[in-house]
């Protein structure tokens, strides 16, 4: 365990790709920061957190590339996980301010969480802020709403489900009778090649007009549009479902 390190380190969600998403909270903190790090999946490549920020980081701020490699085996993330955190820290004990851009929301299925959890590990007293960052799944029914679909995330009592995309039919289906009996609706995450079975199931359920498909949500190629006018083919990894499987009985 190190010594608690003079600097200040800002975890910063940044949204899902639009740079006038981000918070006041958010700019002010890159704006603050003598050192702008967020997570690449190679060194030579500009990462997505950064490039939503980039209207925000000046030239003169030094970046930081954190090597996240996506792969599915462990060893290789943790490793990753481990390497960022040391050199955090060491920008830390040269008492610098320094930000971590998370893309999305800082706390959820975010990578800069685990992260987190290992300078927790190494300088648990180290001077640390979270600043959150809107979802995809937000900004995907705020955006759909925006273009004339209602799509409110929820309503009155309803829970809201947010998960992963399940990896078979049969986890799909557990989950989506699941959510039937409870009446939430659900948001699936990280579709991208799933949809190809995802699409046939949901459309043998009768849900595909009661789903909402976005894709890449906040850029500028973003989609938006009623799951039956989908195709079934594969779609790219940051795509997501909004499902709704019923409605409150009280409406307007």
């Amino acid at each position: 365990m190190s010594a608690s390190p003079a600097g200040k380190l800002t975890l910063v969600g940044v949204g899902p790709g639009d740079p006038e998403l981000l918070t006041v909270a958010a700019v002010r903190a890159i704006e603050a920061a003598a050192a702008v790090a967020y997570p690449v999946a190679r060194l030579e490549a500009e990462g997505m957190a950064a490039r939503i920020a980039s209207p925000w980081i000046r030239s003169e701020q030094r970046r930081l590339p954190l090597l996240f490699p996506m792969v599915a085996e462990a060893e290789p993330r943790q490793q990753a996980w481990h390497a960022a955190a040391e050199a955090l820290v060491a920008e830390l004990s040269q008492g610098q301010a320094v930000v971590l851009l998370c893309e999305g929301d800082s706390s959820l299925y975010a990578s800069c969480s685990y992260v987190l959890l290992a300078l927790a590990e190494r300088v648990p007293a180290a001077a640390l802020r979270v600043i959150p960052g809107i979802t995809a799944v937000s900004a995907a029914a705020a955006a759909a709403s925006s273009q004339g679909i209602p799509w409110p995330l929820a309503l009155q009592q309803e829970p809201l489900w947010i998960r992963p995309t399940p990896e078979t039919p049969l986890e799909l289906a557990a989950l989506l009778e699941q959510a039937a009996v409870a009446g939430a609706v659900l948001a699936l995450l990280k579709l991208g090649h799933r949809w190809s079975w995802v699409q046939p199931l949901l459309a043998e359920r009768g849900l595909l007009d009661h789903t909402l498909f976005a894709q890449r949500v906040g850029w500028p190629d973003q989609q938006l549009a009623s799951a039956v006018l989908v195709s079934a083919a594969e779609q790219p990894y940051f795509s997501l479902l909004l499902i709704r499987q019923g409605w409150p009985a009280v409406l307007p």
